[in-house]
């Protein structure tokens, strides 16, 4: 068990301090399992994995594990979007009702397909209680949305589209390319790329995915998680909990299988490193393109930037369905870098003034009122101090 305390993989003596920030995470007594990979110029510079992939500590986390990366996913789902623009099949400023035209509905014909990207069209939740099924039927979900009236004037302000961003952007992808978002997403994304990220996972996987482990918030963390729920607005918590969580959890065979595109995509934080990596080279990696310069510039060109209107305490900055770095929780120092963090301390991001791309995953989730992870965060700061 010590030996999996310390890092394994490969790493590159220009990040000596890096692969030593990543150990010293590993030797923490509460860490459990952990995955860091960092490309310069599409190739790997450093790709480190350690711990445990279960609770009990019985199976080591290899270089081929695969963990669930919540809303990491979402940058991927993005890259969808912006493929089928690049190509000339979507046009991100016409009314989503263009290519869903169900979308119409309670007055939403005018919401251009941006605004489902930049998580201002208004519709974080459902209203209606959902059943607890209803998280896994793509059809069910994509119906009450397109029947959802906005909960705020679109447009307007932005808020946090938690799991609905997932099934608003991935319906405009399927009704443009005839594939539900996990089969595009492997077909043109993650399989020409031979990357290890899914978005509804095959049973045959599972023997080397990790289980995640969530912990309680902390007695320090109490007085912020009151604060948030008071501010919240009525949306807030049906963003998260309508419909409730399905049987078994996020281990649970049911959540893998699914496509909820918004927060179950499972890969590897070398899947992360070696997509954005592609971002971070101009659009191309190994003669593989999935954007243009151009597309890649407009996705990351700052949308909305202030206080969000799901998640109040928080300030939020977004691109084309990316996040961006704020002040208090900048990615890197270039203030353009682009991509996505997850529930509980996953990020991918690709800085394409360094050139770098960055993908984390781990197993421990980690609360608090942040978007980024301390974990992530720390050892992004010693990629850069390397440099």
């Amino acid at each position: 068990m010590a030996s999996e305390r310390q890092p394994h993989g490969d790493c590159d003596p220009r990040f000596r301090r890096v692969r030593d920030a990543f150990a010293a995470q590993l030797a923490r007594p509460e860490e459990l399992g952990a995955a860091l990979c960092v490309a310069i110029d599409g190739r790997t510079a450093v790709d480190l994995w350690g711990g445990h992939a279960d609770a009990q500590r019985t199976r080591p986390w290899t270089g081929d594990t695969l963990v669930n990366l919540f809303s990491t996913t979402k940058g991927m789902v993005a890259i969808c979007a912006h493929r089928l623009a690049d190509q000339g099949k979507l046009d991100l400023d016409a009314p989503v009702a263009r290519y869903w035209p169900e979308f119409a509905q309670a007055d939403k014909g005018a919401i251009p397909v941006r605004w489902l990207l930049d998580h201002s069209a208004g519709l974080p939740a459902v209203e209606a209680p959902l059943p607890p099924d209803a998280l896994f039927d793509w059809d069910a979900m994509t119906r009450a949305y397109a029947a959802q009236a906005p909960w705020w004037e679109p447009g307007t302000r932005h808020g946090y589209h938690a799991l609905s961003f997932g099934w608003l952007v991935g319906e405009v992808v399927r009704r443009i390319s005839g594939r539900s978002v996990g089969r595009y997403f492997r077909d043109e994304i993650a399989g020409p790329l031979d990357a290890d990220l899914w978005i509804g996972t095959p049973p045959e996987l599972d023997a080397r995915t990790a289980e995640i482990v969530s912990e309680l918030p902390k007695p320090e963390d109490s007085g912020l998680l009151t604060e948030l729920l008071a501010q919240a607005k009525p949306w807030a918590l049906k963003a998260f909990l309508n419909p409730p969580p399905g049987a078994g959890g996020i281990n649970a065979r049911a959540w893998r299988a699914a496509e909820i595109p918004a927060a179950n995509g499972h890969g590897s934080a070398r899947a992360l490193a070696r997509i954005y990596g592609a971002l971070a080279s101009g659009g191309t990696q190994d003669g593989v393109t999935l954007l243009s310069p151009a597309a890649i510039d407009r996705a990351r060109a700052e949308q909305r930037h202030g206080p969000d209107n799901v998640l109040p305490i928080l300030t939020t900055r977004y691109g084309l369905g990316f996040q961006l770095g704020t002040a208090a929780e900048p990615i890197g120092p270039n203030p353009r870098a682009f991509g996505h963090s997850g529930a509980g301390g996953s990020l991918g991001f690709a800085d394409p003034e360094a050139r770098i791309s960055f993908g984390y995953a781990m197993n421990r989730m980690e609360m608090g009122l942040f978007l980024i992870g301390p974990r992530a965060t720390a050892l992004m700061n010693e990629v850069y101090a390397s440099l």
